[in-house]
């Protein structure tokens, strides 16, 4: 079984994790009202999904 020889340092060890970072989430506009919203969801404003309503709004 391997055991390290050394303690990592913290610097060494965050140097070797910087990569490991979460994106932003990709956003898109909805075709009806405009709005940004995440892409292949249905719009949270309009309740559009590819040019028609699937969802009723609540107004």
């Amino acid at each position: 079984m391997a055991v390290p020889k050394h303690k990592i340092s913290k610097s060494k060890k965050r140097k070797r994790r910087t990569h490991q970072k979460i994106s932003a989430p990709s956003l898109s506009t909805c075709a009806q009202c405009g709005e940004v919203k995440l892409p292949h969801h249905v719009c949270p404003e309009c309740g559009g999904y590819r040019g028609r309503t699937v969802v009723e709004s609540a107004e």
